[in-house]
């Protein structure tokens, strides 16, 4: 089993797989076979899902839409969102992130990666919900869930199209086209 470690000072050890690898997190000088081991059977369940989007990502069309159309789409997501959900939401930041779709800080900041700009509008708004019921709930606990499972009872399915939507974007990142279309939004 091929993985990569990296060492830093946690307390705890944890595993990712953000980019589709094996990544061990682990304190400084513990040994990341018994971790390993320990988690084998989580591990090779979650690579075969991963091996399963990365497949299936190939079936998937990335959405071309302009910067303009593309905030609208944000602006107004979060304007229904709000009301739905009851809370505010402060300020709405446009930036490249390496690992995430996006975030909502404690301050109520939305922070949106340029790359969900790709994707098709469903999966858009439920980005944009997931991150706002993290206002009501800061944790994915149960109750997150339950917030989440009254608008989107389909959620498992939309959190692997996310992560399917992710490779294919991931596969077109080398290509130098790929650079054109995402610099337009960095400006």
């Amino acid at each position: 089993m091929e993985y990569k470690v990296s060492y830093r000072r946690v307390k705890y050890p944890r595993l990712e797989f953000k980019t589709g690898e094996l990544l061990l997190i682990l304190p400084f000088g513990q040994d990341p076979k018994p971790f390993v081991e320990k988690h084998r059977r989580w591990i090779e369940k979650k690579a075969e899902f991963i091996r399963e989007c990365l497949n299936d990502s190939s079936k998937k069309k990335l959405v071309k839409r302009n910067h303009g159309e593309f905030r609208d789409l944000i602006y107004s997501s979060v304007e229904e969102i709000s009301k739905e959900l009851g809370v505010k939401i402060g300020k709405v930041f446009f930036r490249r992130m390496k690992t995430k779709w996006a975030s909502c800080s404690s301050r109520g900041n939305l922070t949106v990666n340029l790359l969900l700009s790709f994707l098709p509008d469903y999966l858009i708004e439920y980005v944009i919900f997931h991150e706002m019921t993290h206002l009501i709930e800061k944790r994915h606990n149960e109750n997150f869930w339950r917030i989440i499972s009254a608008r989107f009872e389909d959620h498992n399915e939309l959190e692997k199209n996310l992560l399917e939507y992710w490779f294919l974007i991931q596969r077109f990142k080398s290509e130098s086209i790929w650079w054109v279309e995402a610099s337009r939004f960095s400006k």
